[in-house]
């Protein structure tokens, strides 16, 4: 059974981005104020109206305090949570099921990383006590996979396939370009993607995301209050999170062309959106392009194309800025990077740019008359993951 639906009973009433990118210049601290306060700003607000906080992050912080501490709270509750890189999404899935079930009136959601700080070149490792059995690759070589699986399964040549991961990477940075936010704001030729160096199997440097700082902040209000608060909300119309029991590891019959979960938690969240065609009834698509073939892969489980043709559709540009259905226009994880606990209100960001036509001319999408987007965070390598799936939206009922 899945969650039952709290369709229009929560809505975002501002939004805050700042910079992404290498910021050695700014701690978590001053991420936190800035996104914060640009929130409240963008709903009329001030930090004083927000009755309580949800905290997104993975490794930069292990409390309430984390955000408490800078934005100078006091009497408030302040709640941390973690899912992997879902982080910032169940930070805002949180946050909305309070105001929904009437708990407080006004919340806000908040993610915040700083990668650049860990030493590391990929994401924090937070040890975890195992039993030894896992199997230890790293997160480019699991993905690497999907390559290989991929073109077994439907057809496809190595040669072929590349051209439609270079699409992809090519796609989201020439996005990526065009958004001031964004770390990488430069247009990659293709040339360039296919001559980059191999980091593991078929993936090259380009099909992977980048590694940044960054955080994001969303005010969020009962649905009945909103038009109150603004004339122009963003209405949460879905919201689901799975959890895989990670059987993708030891069963034989996993191929690599799919993530369970992400089938699922689409499944769930089209359901409480009433969505039954995504393809056609969405305006734009903010995925979790981790590596390009995740990508391809999440194109046809979140049924935007059919099993077997969604490399037909990445070709075809269907998926382009100018695209029937834009994804990741804002230049996904590959323009921004990845700042765990961030992005999946990174990607808020962008519905809520875009859906309200507020997006810079030259990035502005051809909305079509729809009025709903979709934002998805996967967490976990493939057949071992956790997914979430938001829709949200500008009409209410």
């Amino acid at each position: 059974m899945s969650a039952r639906s709290i369709r229009d009973a929560a809505a975002i009433v501002g939004m805050g981005l700042t910079q992404f990118g290498e910021l050695w210049d700014r701690g978590p601290e001053d991420l936190i104020v800035e996104a914060a306060l640009a929130a409240v700003e963008d709903a009329g607000m001030t930090l004083s109206d927000v009755d309580a906080f949800w905290l997104g992050t993975r490794a930069t912080g292990m409390s309430g305090l984390t955000l408490s501490r800078p934005l100078k709270l006091a009497g408030r509750p302040v709640t941390r949570v973690e899912n992997f890189c879902a982080t910032g999404s169940e930070a805002f899935r949180n946050a909305s099921y309070a105001v929904a079930a009437g708990a407080y009136d006004v919340v806000m959601a908040l993610g915040v990383e700083k990668m650049k700080d860990a030493g590391t070149s990929g994401l924090v490792p937070v040890p975890v006590p195992e039993d030894g059995t896992r199997t230890e690759l790293t997160g480019p070589a699991y993905f690497s996979l999907l390559v290989p699986a991929y073109a077994e399964r439907h057809g496809v040549s190595r040669e072929e396939l590349r051209r439609v991961l270079t699409h992809i990477a090519a796609k989201n940075h020439f996005n990526g370009a065009r958004n001031p936010k964004a770390q990488f704001r430069k247009e990659v030729a293709a040339e360039t993607i296919e001559r980059s160096p191999r980091v593991a199997g078929d993936l090259r440097v380009f099909d992977c995301s980048g590694v940044s700082d960054g955080a994001a902040a969303a005010v969020i209000v009962r649905g009945e209050d909103a038009p109150a608060r603004r004339a122009d909300p963003l209405y949460v119309k879905g919201l689901a999170l799975v959890a895989g029991d990670g059987s993708g590891q030891r069963d034989t019959e996993y191929d690599f062309t799919t993530f369970p979960e992400v089938v699922a938690a689409g499944r769930q969240a089209y359901a409480q959106a009433g969505v039954e065609d995504p393809a056609r009834e969405l305006a734009l698509a903010e995925v979790h392009d981790c590596f390009t073939p995740t990508e391809l892969v999440l194109m046809e489980d979140l049924g935007f194309s059919a099993r077997g043709s969604a490399w037909k559709d990445v070709l075809a540009g269907r998926f382009d800025l100018r695209g029937d259905l834009a994804v990741n226009p804002d230049g996904g994880l590959k323009s921004f990077g990845h700042p765990v606990g961030a992005s999946g209100l990174r990607m808020l960001y962008e519905c809520w740019l875009q859906l309200r036509g507020a997006a810079p001319a030259e990035r502005q999408i051809d909305l079509r008359g729809r009025t709903l987007g979709l934002t998805h965070n996967l967490g976990g390598p493939p057949g071992d993951c956790v997914s979430f799936v938001s829709v949200v939206g500008t009409q209410r009922g």
